[in-house]
């Protein structure tokens, strides 16, 4: 009964850092080309380090085909853009302060952040 409990526990406590507490390395924009992928649920990569001061371009590529996943939503910048099946979508982004600033499909299943710095 008491490895029931403690098993029960360890698993409850893996959902919630899974789920909540989890925070994936931060991909610098860079000058270099970057794509973010919207499949299985996720964008990849879905924390984005970009420079503060300065508009940039994000390139979506959606391969998955789950209407959740064709519109991307920017709620600080008021912006919303719908994503084609299998085709790179570049997203203009104005200048930001510096911050962090969440991106997500409607449903808000596929979350990803900016962090501009």
């Amino acid at each position: 009964m008491i490895l029931v409990n403690v098993l029960g526990v360890l698993l409850i406590a893996l959902i919630v850092w899974w789920f909540w507490l989890y925070q994936p390395q931060a991909t610098d924009l860079g000058a270099s080309e970057l794509t973010i992928v919207v499949e299985n649920g996720t964008y990849q990569p879905a924390r984005i380090q970009v420079p503060a001061n300065q508009s940039v371009v994000l390139s979506f590529l959606r391969k998955d085909s789950s209407p959740c996943s064709e519109t991307v939503l920017f709620p600080a910048l008021k912006l919303s853009e719908t994503l084609p099946l299998n085709k790179v979508k570049n997203i203009t982004l104005p200048a930001m302060q510096e911050g962090e600033y969440d991106f997500h499909c409607q449903m808000q299943m596929y979350r990803g952040r900016l962090l501009v710095v």
